[in-house]
């Protein structure tokens, strides 16, 4: 059998070797956390220590089997198996069940996962004679869900007075009736919720001294990772069990503290010498991940905190190329960059696929990333999260749009004939079904036909006369036009927009961004100078050529990996892109005027920036679609705070490279494929500076399209002044070509939707 101790440095060993009284292991970021707490354990045991006196616990079952293993290996015995390592969760479900009368539960109660716990929540509020769309269940389930998390019950809850204010302040006055009569409700079923697993281990202990003391006797030592994502609840369980021993042992890094957003807060961590005045501080201070110029950044960009515990990560490993700094004009431009830098470094290094990671800060900025990869056929996989087309909130703006184009998609038509609702429910839907088969109809032409009886309705007529007014857009107005009026008169937009819990949030930023690229696509000429079909069929073959790509393929074994940035916290790469750094993004717009909040947004950056092994890169474009509106972006603030000795700026307009080429990519070719013609001819494109961009007159107009006619002198709001050669067809699709000189050439445009005034000589 190996020494289970050989391997560690020396703080580490210290970490392992300390046996009595409390200990806080702050553990930097790739510093070898996981092995030390492992070695711990099996120290403890090698020492005489019982595994049926070690309680440890994690936040995924995952680290909690791989403790278990490790520590098994270590000692090459089966005594591991009568430990108590598990999630918070998973432990205190095991104990209550033991303990479950005392609490007025039968032993195999029911543990309700969020879609049980939101179902009870609107069969209530639906018992109430409340409105759903106001009363979310989604939304009183998180609020619910935050006041166990926070050690309130509900009577605590409908008797303070700061509560209930701002329960009335939102317009929501009767969730503290909804919250005691889901308690009354889940106890009378015999079931807890997944938070009650935590709340009633607080109330077992709190209520009932003999179990405190019978599991304050039991658990003897006590270790617990990742202490800095711990919430209210959490952090005091732990202080009644280890009270009578204190043979407590804390591991994290407070500078990895990212989920507040979940009910963590860091000051668990950083008060833990409070809490014990006798404790001892190792930190863990090496890193084996990355290189010194990673580290270097980290370090200086995390010193800008002024809430932390002091630490300066160091490591033995090589210095490591710069950091590369991007910017790009747009954010598809982004997504090109990251898509054409992953292509480079494959034909460079030799990297595969697996070995890249882009994050990001929300979900929503995935889209121009999974574009960029499919059109260089870069596998990939979303992780934590679902393909941006894939998500139901824009599955069901675009079946709206689907239906638009084509009222026969029946599978469109039945997810959102009643979504939002408007009074057409399934027994409805199931009556048209059965009719339109009787008939040998389409779905839609039954219900559109004023002539079949017994199935129309008032809300059904609404309904069709909705699609119907959309559908006389088409021929007038361009992709984005028609999608804007969908989410407005719909009431989709608003029905999210409410919705204001996390997920909420996050599906109305999906949304919008969706809206942004129908926008950017409605207004990005074609570059090619052929003509560039605005409408909304033309946009939706467009993206369905994109969805209908097999990205799944293959993508486990080898793929490049998107995710949030709180989705890659525990992950390594050895080549990471940060990407979408702009103020109000990155940091985000909420976290600007609170000192707390946007210091956690910069220790989600070091995050980030300590994924990456080998390769850095950090991108921002100068503008991005949000909200419908191309809004141009200052760098984020955190740039700032990176020391230009570790940047690598050619990408940024202040090297050597022409600021508007965007791609590495052609510089590599060139380089590399100047003997084979196409690559050749790629390269040169890739390669050419742009044309500057054009900034429109002062007294810049749209005139009227049918007033332009062939040999007028013309002005492009982006390709600038042009003289008409012809105009052909008829009133409602009149097609110009433009002459716009060398730096565009000719193009042609369909005037009913291009942006034009006339120059009047």
């Amino acid at each position: 059998m190996q020494n289970y101790l050989d391997g560690l440095n020396a703080q580490q060993l210290a970490a392992v070797q300390h046996i009595d009284g409390p200990i806080m292991i702050v553990a930097g970021a790739g510093s070898g956390k996981t092995k030390v707490l492992t070695t711990r354990i099996a120290h403890l045991m090698k020492n005489g220590v019982d595994p049926f006196n070690i309680l440890a616990l994690t936040f995924t079952n995952k680290a909690a089997a791989e403790m278990k293993e490790r520590v098994e290996k270590a000692l090459g015995n089966t005594e591991a198996r009568n430990l108590y390592i598990g999630t918070f969760h998973s432990v205190f479900a095991r104990i209550l069940r033991a303990e479950a009368t005392r609490l007025g539960y039968p032993s195999n109660f029911t543990i309700y996962d969020t879609d049980d716990a939101k179902g009870i929540i609107r069969s209530i509020v639906k018992d109430m004679n409340l409105d759903d769309k106001h009363y979310k269940p989604a939304f009183i389930y998180n609020r619910i869900s935050a006041a166990k998390n926070g050690l309130v019950d509900a009577a605590t809850y409908r008797n303070d007075t700061h509560i209930q204010q701002e329960d009335a302040r939102s317009n929501r006055p009767l969730l503290a009736d909804i919250y005691d009569t889901y308690s009354k409700r889940c106890f009378k079923n015999g079931a807890m919720d997944f938070d009650d697993l935590l709340f009633k281990m607080y109330v077992l202990l709190t209520n009932y001294p003999e179990a405190l003391a019978k599991y304050q006797g039991r658990f003897r030592y006590i270790l617990i990772d990742e202490y800095q994502d711990t919430n209210v609840a959490q952090y005091a369980i732990i202080k009644m069990l280890g009270a009578r021993n204190e043979n407590i042992c804390v591991v994290g890094d407070d500078a990895q503290s990212i989920y507040s957003f979940r009910g963590a807060t860091v000051q668990n961590i950083l008060q833990f010498q409070d809490d014990y005045e006798d404790a001892v501080i190792i930190k863990l201070e090496q890193n084996y991940r990355s290189t010194q110029t990673i580290l270097q950044v980290a370090n200086n960009v995390i010193g800008n905190n002024a809430n932390q515990i002091p630490k300066e990560l160091w490591t033995d490993n090589a210095e490591g190329e710069k950091i590369l700094l991007a910017r790009t004009m747009t954010d598809n431009d982004e997504g090109k960059f990251v898509a054409d830098a992953i292509k480079e470094q494959q034909m460079r290094n030799h990297y595969a696929n697996k070995d890249f990671a882009v994050l990001y800060r929300t979900n929503a900025q995935s889209r121009a990333f999974e574009e960029s990869l499919r059109r260089l056929n870069i596998p990939y996989k979303l992780v934590g999260g679902t393909s941006f087309y894939q998500r139901k909130e824009v599955k069901d703006y675009l079946a709206y749009l689907r239906i638009i184009v084509n009222p026969q998609d029946e599978e469109n038509l039945k997810r959102i004939i009643n979504y939002p609702a408007r009074g057409i429910g399934k027994t409805t839907i199931e009556r048209v079904i059965v009719r339109a088969d009787q008939l040998n109809t389409t779905f839609w032409e039954t219900i559109a036909n004023p002539e079949i009886d017994g199935l129309r309705s008032s809300h059904t007529d609404g309904f069709v006369m909705m699609i119907n007014s959309f559908r006389t857009m088409l021929e007038k107005q361009n992709a984005y036009d028609v999608a804007f009026a969908v989410g407005k008169h719909t009431g989709l937009v608003q029905e999210l927009y409410n919705d204001k819990t996390v997920e909420g949030v996050a599906r109305y930023e999906n949304v919008q961004e969706l809206l942004n690229s129908i926008k950017e696509f409605t207004e990005t000429p074609d570059e090619e100078g052929e003509l560039h079909d605005k409408s909304l069929g033309s946009y939706l073959q467009q993206i369905t050529l994109l969805t209908d790509a097999d990205q799944d393929k293959g993508v486990d074994a080898d793929a490049v990996k998107l995710m949030t940035i709180h989705a890659a916290k525990g992950l390594e790469f050895p080549c990471v892109f940060a990407v979408g750094l702009e103020e109000n993004l990155f940091p985000s717009s909420m976290s600007l005027y609170d000192r707390a909040d946007l210091e956690e947004e910069r220790r989600l950056f070091y995050v980030a920036i300590t994924r990456a092994k080998h390769r850095l890169w950090i991108t921002y474009s100068n503008s991005r679609y949000r909200f419908g509106s191309l809004v141009q972006n200052d760098p984020s603030r955190f740039i700032k705070e990176v020391p230009p000795a570790y940047l690598d700026t050619t990408f940024t307009g202040t090297g050597n490279r022409p600021a508007g080429n965007t791609s590495s990519f052609g510089s590599m070719f060139n380089q590399s494929f100047d003997n084979i013609p196409s690559l050749k001819k790629l390269a040169d494109k890739l390669a050419a500076p742009k044309p500057a961009a054009h900034t429109p007159s002062p007294d810049f107009v749209q005139d009227d399209a049918t007033a332009m006619d062939a040999g007028m002198q013309v002005e492009h709001q982006k390709f600038g002044f042009g003289k008409i050669l012809t105009v052909e067809g008829g009133t409602a699709n009149r097609i110009a070509s433009i002459d716009f000189g060398p730096a565009h050439g000719v193009k042609k445009i369909m005037l009913n939707f291009a942006k034009l005034r006339i120059v009047k000589s």
